[in-house]
């Protein structure tokens, strides 16, 4: 990277990997320009596991060098995040003594580390220890408990991980590229931490993801998250369902579903229903069936998606109590009439979230809600990384960029 505020941000999923060269700004940090964004293909992953492992380096190679171009910036680093089946989410809370009267944030760091490491998880990396709350001596519930006065410090915390062969895959992957992965962010826990207001965080309010192959929902309560949960349904099941029902190909389904259906389409006074001739969008096919059939088929899964959701939520007894709104995020939630019909399933107010507010980018495709996984790990690291390795003399990086450099020469 030239610059210390430079940062590269990589989301890879099933089908595309999305890569965004940011800059900052020194004076404001929330004040960031995009120098260079590229989407390209993953046709190497499924379900978030690698089938080639060749392919997959190759698309990612491709996806960096196009928006190395873009961006006139080398990546030598980058952070990634990804949702995928293998997450998990656990509870573990441990006990330390305090080292002086005050509680200090090396205390904090000690006993989070205690609670990570003595927590059984074979065969799974942990990548995140998020603080539920701390107790401090016999006051419960703290958030912050820095500079109090305590003997004994005890955490409850919530301890993210994921399957060590499947992590490791994918850090071979970009390690093979010559680039080096700095941090990985699950969407799980970025989603929630800039999508959601402190007020939001403060009332019950639940955030859903609809993802490819998996929707996720987290709840929060008092600023912390109360309740995490995976559902392996999602936006390509409505895909499945209709290539199933009218026997087409995936891609024709895929155009459909995007351009022609549309969720609960009986319940509208002002529909008549049409036909459909496939014709007109493939000339391979020749199937002809009504608007309103392809709109049962759609609504039919995301009715098993939002009747899924709300059994998770009865576990914990909040699945139509909840004061704040439904925020529903990522691709998913783009279909077409989704809010009503979440509303009335639900039995909540719904909103989707819009990655970007700021005017400069509203007409650009950042505000997409696809973009949604990116721009919560930039905002992520902005907050909570340091970028300084940027100003250090490091030898392997100046090697692997000329490595780099000569194997894209190479024929």
């Amino acid at each position: 990277m030239n610059s210390h505020n430079t940062i590269t941000t990589i989301d890879i999923w099933s089908s595309k990997i999305r890569t965004i060269i940011w800059h900052f700004s020194e004076e404001w940090k929330n004040d960031f320009t995009v120098l260079g964004i590229w989407v390209s293909d993953s046709n190497a992953i499924r379900k978030w596991n690698i089938l080639d492992m060749e392919e997959f380096k190759n698309n990612l190679d491709k996806s960096l060098e196009l928006a190395e171009k873009m961006a006139w910036e080398h990546v030598s680093w980058v952070y990634i995040s990804f949702n995928s089946s293998n997450f998990d989410v656990i509870t573990n809370k441990w006990i330390a003594a305090i080292s002086w009267t005050d509680i200090t944030q090396e205390d904090i760091n000690r006993v989070l580390d205690m609670a990570k490491n003595w927590v059984d998880l074979p065969n799974r990396q942990i990548l995140k220890v998020i603080p539920e709350y701390f107790v401090v001596d016999l006051e419960e519930w703290v958030k912050n408990p820095v500079w109090m006065s305590a003997r004994k410090l005890e955490v409850v915390a919530n301890i993210f991980s994921m399957n060590l062969n499947v992590l490791n895959n994918i850090k071979k992957a970009i390690s093979d590229v010559w680039i080096e992965v700095l941090d990985v962010y699950p969407n799980l826990l970025s989603s929630p931490e800039w999508v959601l207001t402190k007020r939001q965080k403060e009332l019950w309010v639940v955030v859903i993801d609809i993802w490819t192959s998996t929707t996720w929902l987290t709840v929060y309560e008092e600023w912390v998250m109360k309740f995490a949960s995976i559902i392996p349904i999602g936006w390509d099941s409505v895909t499945n369902d209709i290539a199933l029902w009218l026997r087409t190909s995936i891609d024709v389904a895929e155009k459909l579903k995007i351009e022609y259906s549309e969720l609960d389409l009986e319940s509208q006074e002002w529909f008549v229903d049409e036909e459909i001739d496939l014709s007109r969008t493939n000339i391979w096919e020749e199937l002809t069936f009504s608007r309103l059939y392809l709109s049962q088929i759609v609504t039919a899964r995301y009715e098993e998606i939002l009747f899924f959701v709300k059994q998770e939520l009865k576990k914990i007894w909040k699945d139509w109590m909840l004061p704040e709104w439904a925020i529903c995020v990522w691709w998913g939630s783009k279909q077409s009439n989704f809010i009503e019909f979440a509303k009335k399933t639900l039995k909540l107010p719904v909103f989707i979230w819009i990655p970007a507010s700021r005017d400069d980018l509203l007409d650009t495709t950042i505000s997409d809600p696809v973009f949604a996984p990116v721009v919560w790990t930039l905002l992520l690291v902005n907050k909570y990384s340091s970028h300084s390795k940027s100003f250090s003399l490091n030898v392997s990086w100046v090697f692997s960029s000329i490595v780099k450099v000569f194997k894209k020469l190479l024929p």
